[in-house]
């Protein structure tokens, strides 16, 4: 295959992705990952639309449950490898992405005409990856400390990837790179929001990925959360959840505040003020537990137009904060400790500048914010594959 070739095919893979995603309108972050894919043309932009289908392709293995344990956890470990063969592929998945398992000889060549700084992030990360993935593959999270470590194995790393590219490419100085703390809270921090918003999705798949340390203080089981009898004591330990995936925010804000190019910016910012904005949508709300709980279409669109400088970000974070904080019930046994961390990033959110802009716009950015409006059309009209959305008016 040329080249030119290869890279056409890559350029169908991510439309493929963005097409799929606008019909699920789910895991708005990986969109956010995809648009900038599509539109940065060169230095680290095509570097992270490789480590994205990499990292995809790898991901795959790992959701599919038709292939056993036997072959998966060796594939599991030795993925990284399979980048410098130049014909391996699996044919055998069931999984929906499948295509990124079977041309796979595709995303490899393209990996191997990167730059050697690039290949070696990507390579390193997708071995840490799938050493990690494969260590849960056979157990369940248990401790909090488990809990981070499992988001750290399946979100954290891409942070700590993408972070390193990004400085590799000069795009971003070295500390953006090397601070793995704050480029690990950024991916934990979107992770524990998905699952915490998943929670039935993942019941009915039959996964469970809430710790046992906090759910077992409420109840026998987790799934008898989605018992209506047991609401009360299900909403307190998503509340519980929540107070703990704020404690990343402090991370998250740090983090923005080293970025220096604008796109890079867009890129980070984007998926976490999604993520602010589903927790205040789930904060101790009954419909986690019934249904689907999703930030609105045009919200979506407006904080994607609006997360474009630190003074923004840091505005729709106090936004949403003071939205848990009116809601944090007094009886709930974790009010104390979601009280402080709102406070904490209160104060974070207003020690600097007082002057919010939230008007600068990029070029690039313009350019995303149009096609997620316009393919999210096409989701107005589909239905979610668990229920009927959730739109939050708390």
């Amino acid at each position: 295959m040329s080249l030119r070739a290869s890279k056409l095919q890559i350029i169908k893979f991510i439309l493929a992705e963005v097409i799929y995603t606008s019909q699920q309108f789910k895991e708005l972050h990986h969109r956010a990952h995809v648009l900038y894919s599509l539109y940065a043309a060169q230095n680290s932009g095509h570097a992270v639309c490789i480590f994205y289908l990499v990292l995809r392709a790898l991901d795959t293995v790992e959701d599919d449950m038709t292939i056993n344990l036997e072959t998966k956890i060796p594939m599991l470990h030795n993925f990284h490898t399979f980048l410098y063969e130049a014909e391996w592929r699996f044919t055998e998945s069931k999984e929906k992405d499948r295509q990124v398992l079977e041309d796979f000889p595709t995303i490899s060549l393209e990996f191997r005409n990167l730059a050697s700084v690039y290949q070696e992030v990507i390579a390193d990360i997708c071995h840490k990856m799938g050493v990690g993935m494969a260590e849960f593959l056979e157990k369940k999270v248990e401790s909090m400390k488990e809990w981070d470590k499992y988001c750290h194995y399946v979100a954290g790393l891409v942070g700590i990837g993408l972070s390193r590219l990004f400085s590799a490419s000069e795009l971003e100085d070295p500390i953006v790179g090397q601070d793995t703390q704050l480029s690990n809270s950024m991916g934990l921090f979107l992770q524990k929001t998905n699952i915490i918003r998943d929670y039935l999705e993942d019941q009915l798949d039959g996964r469970e990925f809430w710790p046992r340390e906090a759910w077992s203080k409420y109840g026998k089981k987790l799934s008898d959360f989605a018992n209506p009898e047991n609401i009360v004591p299900a909403v307190q330990c998503l509340n519980e959840l929540i107070t703990n995936a704020l404690l990343h925010v402090p991370d998250v804000l740090t983090f923005l505040s080293r970025l220096k190019n604008q796109s890079v910016f867009n890129f980070c910012a984007i998926p976490q003020v999604m993520a602010i904005a589903t927790l205040a949508a789930c904060y101790n709300n009954q419909q986690v537990f019934k249904g689907v709980v999703k930030i609105r279409k045009g919200q979506a669109v407006t904080l994607m137009m609006d997360a474009t400088n630190l003074q923004a970000v840091k505005a729709i974070m106090m936004q949403y904060v003071e939205e848990i904080y009116q809601k944090i019930p007094l009886t709930d046994p974790s009010s104390g400790r979601t009280q402080n961390i709102v406070l904490s990033i209160r104060n974070l959110s207003m020690s600097s500048e007082s002057s919010l802009s939230r008007n600068h716009l990029s070029g690039i950015y313009l350019s995303c914010a149009m096609l997620l409006a316009a393919l999210s059309y096409q989701y107005l009209s589909a239905a979610s594959p668990v229920s009927e959305e959730i739109h939050s008016s708390q």
